[in-house]
């Protein structure tokens, strides 16, 4: 068995819920939200952040603006749509829940 590719899935399983979570309070582009991922250890590639935040937007749980850069091209922000926001709270109880449940089992005495 490759523990790469099980601790890969691992992190692509709370990837989504990481985004919106890094989009509550603010709207980011992608590299700010890619850096603040790299920065909390969560390993993600261009590669795989765009087309994931293209599914959101599509699936009503993002919106997005260009705004003028004074240091390049106009950057696309990212942000929560309400069905985002909605969708956030859902996932941070089931997270909660899920969290709670694993650290209960993987710290059992034996």
């Amino acid at each position: 068995m490759n523990i790469e590719n099980t601790k890969a899935q691992m992190r692509k399983g709370v990837l989504e819920f990481c985004i919106l979570s890094v989009l509550k309070e603010k709207d980011a582009y992608t590299s700010e939200i890619l850096d603040t991922l790299k920065n909390a250890k969560l390993l993600v590639v261009e590669g795989t952040i765009y087309p994931l935040l293209t599914r959101l937007k599509n699936d009503g749980l993002l919106n997005y603006r260009w705004e003028e850069s004074t240091s390049g091209p106009p950057r696309k922000y990212y942000g929560l749509t309400e069905i985002g926001q909605a969708f956030l709270n859902e996932l941070s109880g089931t997270w909660t829940e899920l969290s709670d449940a694993v650290n209960l089992i993987t710290n059992q005495k034996q």
